[in-house]
């Protein structure tokens, strides 16, 4: 029989892990749907009785979004401007049922290509906490995320937290997604943005794209070019083909990669339209 452990209390969930590898089990949105019609084989490791690693927490220099906060506790939040693009992902994951249950970590630990939560991360330069028995590491979504539902997560090791850092200026943010229809649906493409600015003047931008590479991709060359423009409806001018030379889209049932790419290239531009 799989073993199965609801623990209360993190450190117990770390020893658990420490004695040998489970599968940790959050929101079960994307684990239980791939597993319809066989019985559950894997040792399973139930993080949903930690109430420590649940809600939203300012720091000083950052804010901490705990693994088994749910994408309704990231709508429900009181955050700042910056968290606009998160909030309208989490609108976009699913139906309120998966909302409810379905946690913005695991859909980073699950790495799919089309995963809502990640692009905006990205665009947030958030960092994946990971915590063990030993010692606590942080990573860029982009060094953990390491190709489609793989992670660079060790079998000791529980992602605790996703960190946020405060932007150096005010900041804005946003989020669109393309799909099939509005709603309960994978993506096609999808893009998030964020952009500092002070006196009119952009200072900073991470501009993230999904669902068009095996992982999310940072857009870096429009990144650059952004800084020190006004902002304004003149952004979405900015953006040409060759900005999107990070990504590798492919044909599939959604679209072809050619659709793919002009589809990105309208979304970022009206992103920035949005923004501005």
């Amino acid at each position: 029989m799989p073993a199965y452990a609801r623990p209360t209390r993190f450190e117990d969930a770390l020893r658990i892990l420490a004695r040998g590898d489970r599968t940790v089990l959050a929101g079960g949105t994307d684990y239980y749907p791939a597993r319809v019609g066989r019985p559950l084989a894997e040792d399973i490791l139930d993080v949903t009785a930690l109430r420590e690693l649940r809600g939203i927490t300012e720091r000083a220099d950052h804010w901490r979004i705990g693994a088994t906060t749910t994408w309704t506790d990231v709508i429900d939040a009181d955050l700042p401007p910056l968290f606009d693009c998160l909030k309208r992902a989490a609108r976009e994951v699913g139906g309120e049922q998966i909302q409810n249950s379905g946690t913005v970590a695991g859909n980073v630990c699950n790495a799919s290509p089309a995963a809502d939560g990640v692009p905006p991360l990205l665009a947030l330069d958030a960092k994946v906490e990971l915590s063990s028995a030993g010692s606590t590491r942080t990573l860029p979504p982009g060094d953990f995320i390491l190709g489609s539902r793989k992670t660079a997560r060790r079998p000791d090791e529980l992602v605790s937290a996703l960190l946020v850092p405060k932007p150096r200026y005010a900041a804005c943010s946003d989020f669109l997604k393309l799909g099939a229809r509005k709603y309960l649906v994978i993506s096609i493409v999808m893009v998030a943005a964020v952009l500092e600015h002070a006196n009119g003047i952009v200072r900073a931008a991470r501009v993230a794209v999904g669902a068009c590479s095996p992982v999310a991709r940072r857009l870096s060359l429009l990144e650059d070019e952004l800084i020190g423009k006004q902002l304004g409806h003149g952004l979405s001018k900015c953006v040409r083909p060759e900005h999107l030379a990070p990504l590798s889209p492919i044909d599939d049932v959604r679209g072809s990669a050619g659709y793919r790419s002009d589809a990105t290239l309208t979304l970022v531009r009206r992103l920035l339209d949005h923004l501005s």
